[in-house]
This record gives C-alpha cells, structure tokens and sequence, in this order.
C-alpha cells in the first residue's frame, strides 16, 4: 500500500542532496493551500467561472496572484493576462450568446538556463466552468443555478498552481523555459489553449511537449490517467520512471487528441500528456463541490507533475513526435459522407479554417492541409461550419466532389472523393 509518509520522506532526502532545489514546505502546508485555493475556485461567489462573468475574472486574478507569489515572471502580452475577445463567428460559440465575450488566459514563465533556455515546456489547466448550467450541463432542470466544477477544472487549476510553486524553486546550469498558463473557455470548445496556441508566449517550434490538467482532484486507488503516450515513443518510460516512488497506478492512453487544451498543442506539433483522475457522478452537475475533493491526491499529482516537468525541462535528448490520427468521433444523422478534415473552432474566416486534415482520409488524399480554408463543397457555399455539415449532408460516401480551398490567399479548388464516416 502507499504510504504518503515514506514519499515525503524519501523525496526530502533525495532533494536535499540536489544543491539545485530547495527544501520542500511540509505536506500539511501544501495540503492546506490546495485545500484553500480549491474552496476559493469552486466558491457560489465565482458564478461556476462561467465565460464572460466577473466571477471568472476573480477566478483569473486569483491564478495570477499565486503565480507572482510563487515567483513566476508575468508572461502574457499585459503582464500576467493574455486577455482577447471570442470570435463572434466561432463555431463553438454559435447560438450561445458568448461571441464577443472579453477573456484572458493566465500566463506566468520560469526563465531558463544555458544552451537548453531557447526551448519550452508548457503545463496547463483550464480554469472556466459552466457557470449556471446551461446545455453542457448534465443536470436537468438544473439552468440557473450555480455548477462549482470542483474537480472540472478547479482541480487541475490547483493543480497547475502547486506545481509553478514547487517548480519555482529549482533550478539547473541547463533547462528549458517552463511556462504555465490557465487557459479560458475550454468549456465552449478549447478557446483558450487555441488562443495560446496561435498567439504563443514562445513559438511552437521551441516547445518540447505540453503538460495538462483537467479533473485531478478524484485520485481512488491511487489510479491517475495518462493520455496522450502515443504522442512520443519516449513518454511511457519517462512517465514510470518519474513514478518509482509515488506508487501511483498510471493508466495510460495513447490517444493524444482528447477532450481538452493538450489537443490544442497536439495539433501544432507538440508532444502532449494529459493528466485525470477520471470521470464521477458529479461530473457536470451542480453537485461538483469542493468538499468531495482528494486533496491529498491533488497534491500527489501536482508533485509527480511537477517532477515529470522537471524531467522534460532538463534531459538533454529530444522527444520524437508521432503523427497520430484523429479519431473519428461516433455522431449521428446525415449520410455518413465524410471529407476527414479538423476544423478550428475558434473562428469562421469567410469558410471553414482547418487546424489539420485525417491522414489517410480523403481530405488528405486530395492534397488539402492544415491552414486551407474550405469555401465550397461540390454546389454548396460554405461560409461556416454548420454550412459545410449541411454541404455533405447532400452527398454520399463515394461521390466526387470538387471541394474548394481559400490558401495564402489564393482559391485553389481539388478533386475529393468522400469517404464513409468510421471506416
């Protein structure tokens, strides 16, 4: 069985004897300011830190607060905040009533040292919920009234906080740039990170892999969720290695797209983890409240985080990305014609924008990339991407349809033979 006591003692003692970390707080200090920080976050006063409500912007000021108390530097384009206004003409936004909302992201930076400094890691959590329920909610006749989102995601916001704490204090002649952001709107489609994503704090290419936290904070049977080992050949080695000691039961999943901002950073390159303790009985409803949160399992998780980053900021050997496919998601209705294209959800420039195509999928195979905006498909104009879903809907898999493309600012139309959704 794991004992948390033989943990902290043997992490005490093997930090000592490293000149370059600094002694640890104890584990009943930790555990009294996670426990403080989660009752704050997931507080009726934070409206569900809902998108475009006060109560989110407490929620943003409080992250930054903690994060210039930890010692992090501001790195965001207005000191600590990235703030922007949601695309009225998002996809995920349409018919929500949130195009035009003004939001931030929370950014904060550890400098790096050496030949190593000029590269990245980047550790995230969204810090949004769903504020007063609304059709995300899994309640029913639940609209009006207060969804905390303890656990999703006040708890993986913690959990970022605790790790830029213990982060802070270490240091090595050679590592990367660490950089933690608490993302906005992930809620409504992933806005945030997709922000964060094209308006880098230091470009993509310099980003070594990405780290995330959504749902941490109901560790049961010391079982934590690793997504996204299928991103790096390298990863599941470095994730149980870094694990020998914490007795955590890692289950890991290839699949680095998922549900959460890592798929934002897995789109553009970047090696990704991602980081929960599963889904519960309280997952989306108004009954996600602090008082149900393992936190000593926050803390355990922050801290195996919080080393597993350390590990990334400071081997010397790259990770190897791999080209996953995106999984095709189960949906209904419609022909089943399918075109295997990724769409950006955070604008509709005139079209549809693409953050990738399937490989292998008939997009792919008539040559059209990640950046093309989809213009028309076969007769139908496509201004959006509800109009690119009723476009398809007209056709069958194995139909030949010339799909035009908005690229560098020229029109270039291609020849797509659809496919079958799912197979």
């Amino acid at each position: 069985m794991f004992s948390f006591d033989k943990l902290l003692r043997a992490t005490a003692l093997a930090v000592t004897a490293m000149a370059c970390i600094t002694p640890p707080v104890t584990a009943q200090t930790a555990q009294d300011r996670i426990l403080t920080d989660i009752r704050y976050l997931a507080d009726d006063a934070r409206q569900g830190r809902g998108t475009g409500t006060a109560g989110l912007d407490s929620a943003a000021a409080y992250i930054a607060d903690q994060f210039r108390q930890a010692g992090l530097q501001p790195a965001g384009s207005d000191g600590f905040f990235q703030p922007f206004t949601i695309d009225p003409t998002a996809p995920a936004v349409a018919h929500s009533g949130l195009g035009g909302s003004a939001v931030k992201n929370v950014i904060g930076l550890i400098p790096g040292n050496g030949s190593l400094a000029g590269q990245v890691v980047v550790l995230g959590a969204h810090y949004d919920h769903l504020g007063m329920g609304g059709a995300n909610s899994l309640d029913p006749d639940s609209a009006g009234v207060v969804h905390n989102g303890a656990d999703d995601n006040a708890s993986g916001t913690v959990a970022l906080m605790e790790a830029a704490r213990i982060l802070s204090q270490r240091s090595a002649p050679e590592m990367r740039t660490m950089i933690l952001v608490a993302f906005t709107a992930e809620e409504i489609g992933l806005i945030g990170s997709d922000h964060y994503v094209k308006n880098p704090t230091r470009a993509n290419d310099s980003t070594y892999a990405m780290l995330n936290f959504d749902m941490v904070g109901r560790l049961r049977e010391d079982k934590l969720i690793t997504g996204g080992t299928g991103s790096a050949p390298e990863l599941p080695q470095l994730l149980d290695s870094v694990n020998t000691g914490y007795g955590l039961a890692l289950s890991p999943m290839e699949d680095p797209w998922g549900s959460s901002d890592h798929a934002s950073f897995y789109a553009a390159g970047i090696p990704v983890i991602h980081f929960m303790t599963d889904t519960h009985e309280d997952y989306h409803r108004t009954t996600d409240d602090w008082d149900k949160i393992n936190v000593e399992g926050v803390e355990r998780i922050a801290m195996y985080a919080a080393d597993l980053a350390w590990s990334f900021a400071t081997r010397t050997s790259p990770l190897t990305y791999v080209d996953v496919p995106q999984p095709v998601r189960a949906t209904t209705g419609g022909s089943g014609a399918w075109l295997g294209t990724i769409p950006d959800m955070s604008s509709s420039p005139g079209g549809v924008r693409l953050t990738g195509v399937r490989e292998g999928g008939p997009a792919s195979e008539a040559g059209i990339q990640g950046g093309d905006i989809i213009v028309q498909i076969g007769e139908y104009e496509v201004k959006d991407l509800y109009a690119m879903t009723d476009a398809l809907r007209n056709y069958k898999p194995g139909d030949v349809v010339t799909v035009a493309v908005m690229r560098n600012d020229e029109r270039v139309e291609v020849s797509v033979t659809l496919g079958k959704r799912g197979g």
